[in-house]
């Protein structure tokens, strides 16, 4: 049903949904634990449980096994059972299909069973997770293709950009998984699959208002959406926005009698408190009336220019690795499709040259053809955004890295804002876009995947150099009301050659009194939570700092931080009245360099208390 403004042809022309409608859902799965003994163990399965004994229904069925310490998202089953009615069956029988799974691996799998040899069963899970049952229709009923245009929603309260992952019907039960993964696993360079990337994508606040009850909101697994779209919305990071969009207005929306009816009018003040406790908006920025810092002129102690990284510039990722467990994103440069980096540059700045590391495994020169564009923001993964800048082909001379350099010559705009500039290169073989070791923040990679880009490496920067540098990491970053790289860095970071402790400084014409503080520092945005090691610290997070007021002609300290971990912070102060305020950032953890994304500042207290703040 269409619910909306949107015409039926639009509905009725699915990309994924089936022609009938079918009551089938996505299945439920348990995972398991495993603990290391630390000698021999045996595993005798029970009876009743299921038995396993080809390998194939694992290798080409895309039921990947990574490690035997906990899983897996493939244990699963939905139909021929219910997923709403038959939770108790469905667990039942999830659990006979464990213990057999974890019996072939212990005891019968060629590869897996001899790296089992100490490992025991530590738990077994007893509540079902379940990816779909029963859904809400809302003010707005979401369809794949809200999802594939990325709809702009005036009532966006989240984000997802998670592929449309619709897992087979039936899960364990079927010879297939997961359509897109099996293929995956089969060749990881298949551009299989690409049809269902979408996003990143706005959630309006009606798809978690029902349309029917005047008092109820949806959020997670249960909004107003098709199967098709609830198959990016499901994931958990998704949910969990959904979920913090509908507590917060929820808890907006007082004593309202009837949400559909009264709640609209708070969607602006819901998306400024949704931004003020560090969600990210797709298409709404800080505009909070209340916040000093806005009116503030900022400045910084120092600026690190982008000048660019190369194949062997120092890595301040703190062991930060890929998911190599799952081979999906391609980790090498290697040209055997379209590649692309994004290059942030400065306000009203000029580029007249870029330099490219490229690598020519060939015996003779080899041709690349070169395109720059503008693109809107980092995930404008369009391959054609728009008209090209320029074009070239540049020759690469055999062996490597060579620095091949593009005299491009965009001139100035004095009335242009920070933004992005796009490099693509174009299929080209024997060559290679050398990935750097260093990962520059908001300057991401990718690689053409089905007839449009997709995040290179899980998060890595091609070797480049541009002249003259470019000030991407200017102070007023930190005002442009985002707080993770969007259409800009939307960072200050200090010049990394300068040693700590570096400033940042905001000033005001009159004098403002402060209350409240909230900082909103880097880090922990750049790849999937599999490639994080146990206890990981960001190095790009602020350690220890003090924040200091101009008073009586001098700096006073107004508060101090040391062993900082987390991404956003908020201090609660005795009011101070001053016309200068000032962050001092004495450490990070392990980057040479203070990132911070924003500040903000409130006479009254407006900023939620981070719970893992020291």
């Amino acid at each position: 049903r269409c619910l909306s403004d949107w015409s039926s042809d639009v509905c009725s022309s699915d990309l994924h949904a089936p022609a009938e409608a079918s009551s089938a859902t996505m299945g439920s799965s348990l995972h398991f634990k495993t603990v290391d003994t630390g000698r021999p163990v045996p595993f005798h399965a029970p009876e009743w449980a299921h038995r396993y004994d080809d390998p194939s229904f694992f290798t080409d069925g895309g039921r990947m096994i990574p490690t035997l310490e906990s899983g897996y998202w493939w244990i699963e089953i939905g139909a021929p059972w219910d997923t709403l009615h038959d939770n108790e069956d469905i667990r039942h029988e999830l659990t006979r299909h464990v213990l057999g799974i974890w019996d072939y691996l212990k005891n019968r799998d060629p590869y897996w069973s001899p790296r089992a040899t100490n490992l025991a069963l530590d738990w077994v899970g007893q509540v079902p997770g379940k990816r779909e049952s029963r859904r809400v229709l809302g003010e707005v009923f979401l369809t794949e293709h809200d999802l594939v245009r990325e709809e702009r929603f005036d009532d966006e309260v989240a984000f997802g950009g998670w592929y449309i992952d619709l897992h087979t019907i039936g899960g364990l039960l079927e010879k297939v998984a997961e359509p897109v993964t099996t293929a995956r696993l089969a060749d990881p360079e298949t551009s299989s699959g690409s049809s269902t990337y979408v996003g990143p994508f706005g959630i309006p606040m009606r798809a978690l208002i029902s349309k029917d009850l005047s008092n109820l909101m949806m959020a997670g697994r249960n909004v107003s959406a098709t199967h098709v779209a609830l198959g990016s919305l499901r994931v958990m990071g998704t949910a969990a926005l959904m979920g913090q969009a509908a507590g917060t207005a929820a808890a907006l929306a007082g004593s309202y009698t009837d949400l559909r009816r009264d709640l609209p009018a708070r969607v602006p003040a819901v998306q400024q408190a949704l931004l003020r406790d560090g969600c990210f908006l797709p298409h709404r920025r800080n505009e909070d009336p209340d916040d000093l810092a806005r009116s503030a002129t900022v400045t910084a102690s120092s600026t690190e220019p982008v000048r660019g990284v190369g194949p062997n510039s120092a890595n301040w990722l703190g062991g930060l690795d890929h998911w190599r467990g799952y081979p999906v994103f391609p980790f090498r440069g290697e040209l055997t499709k379209r590649v692309a980096q994004w290059i942030a540059l400065g306000a009203g700045q000029a580029v007249r040259t870029i330099s490219l590391a490229l690598r020519n495994t060939a015996d003779t020169e080899r041709v690349v053809s070169a395109t720059v564009y503008e693109v809107d923001d980092i995930w404008d993964y369009r391959l054609e955004p728009g008209k090209p800048l320029l074009t070239a082909e540049r020759l690469v001379p055999p062996g490597g890295p060579h620095w091949v350099e593009w005299a491009v010559d965009l001139e100035a705009d004095p009335d242009r804002p920070s933004r992005y500039i796009r490099i693509d290169l174009d299929e080209a073989p024997d060559l290679e876009w050398v990935v750097s070791s260093a990962v520059l923040p908001g300057q991401v990679a990718a690689y053409e995947d089905g007839g449009r880009y997709r995040r290179f490496g899980g998060g890595s920067t091609l070797s480049f150099r541009i002249d003259p540098a470019q000030h991407a990491y200017a102070p007023e970053q930190v005002l442009t009301g985002v707080t993770r790289p969007h259409a800009a860095t939307n960072q200050w970071r200090s010049d990394p050659v300068e040693p700590l402790p570096q400033w940042l400084q905001l000033e005001w014409a009159e004098p403002q009194t402060v209350r409240q503080i909230q900082l909103v520092f880097a880090g922990h945005l750049l790849r999937e939570y599999h490639a994080y090691p146990p206890r990981y610290r960001d190095p790009q997070c602020v350690r220890d700092y003090a924040i200091e007021a101009w008073i009586d002609e001098g700096w006073r300290e107004i508060t101090r931080a040391e062993g900082n971990y987390t991404r956003r912070v908020v201090h609660d102060i005795e009011p101070v009245t001053t016309s200068r305020l000032r962050l001092v950032v004495h450490a990070t953890n392990g980057d040479p360099a203070a990132g911070v994304y924003e500040i903000r500042c409130y006479a009254t207290p407006r900023c939620t208390p981070n719970a893992l703040q020291k």
